[in-house]
């Protein structure tokens, strides 16, 4: 037979206040029950996804845009949202101009450097590579750039959006979750 017990634990009230605001003026005391009642979660489905985030961010043929910037600027992404990021900077001294390349965020009026390297032409016949892998954010008017100056600098990187603008996850290519 099911038997209904006050709880008067001030800490549970103070949470069930915290979750639920509406309940605030509620004047009774909580109850338990000696009933076992089945809980189920659909957080995960409620979220909109069930695949774990290593999985979600995974490259795929359709899904993702590689660069390979030497001599210029490009404009690797423009879209509001969350991108990964990832690839590899190299510069390479041969004595000739001083050089280098960067990644940056900009707004159209102000830049910030993500990652930069320079050569000094001093050096002789030395190699620098910077590998990177990394998250990034755009909000609406914002652009992730590529820049790489002199023949022996470049930039190789591969972009792959990974959320919308409001964070909702963007699936591989061709994936369908079940």
């Amino acid at each position: 037979m099911a038997q209904i017990t006050s709880v008067t634990s001030e800490s549970l009230q103070a949470k069930i206040r915290e979750l639920l605001p509406s309940q605030q003026g509620f004047g009774e005391d909580l109850q338990a029950s000696n009933v076992i009642l089945p809980t189920i979660d659909l957080t995960a489905a409620a979220e909109g996804t069930q695949v774990p985030t290593y999985l979600q961010t995974a490259l795929a043929f359709g899904s993702q845009t590689s660069f390979l910037v030497n001599n210029t600027t490009t404009t690797l992404a423009n879209t509001p949202g969350f991108y990964r990021v990832f690839g590899v900077l190299n510069g390479w001294a041969q004595g000739a101009a001083n050089g280098g390349g960067n990644l940056a965020l900009t707004d159209g009026l102000a830049v910030k450097q993500l990652f930069q390297i320079f050569v000094d032409n001093g050096a002789t016949e030395d190699l620098i590579s910077l590998p990177f892998d990394f998250t990034v954010f755009l909000a609406a008017g914002e652009s992730l750039t590529g820049t790489s100056d002199a023949g022996n600098n470049f930039l190789r990187v591969t972009v792959r959006q990974v959320a919308d603008v409001n964070g909702n996850l963007v699936n591989p290519s061709g994936f369908t979750p079940q």
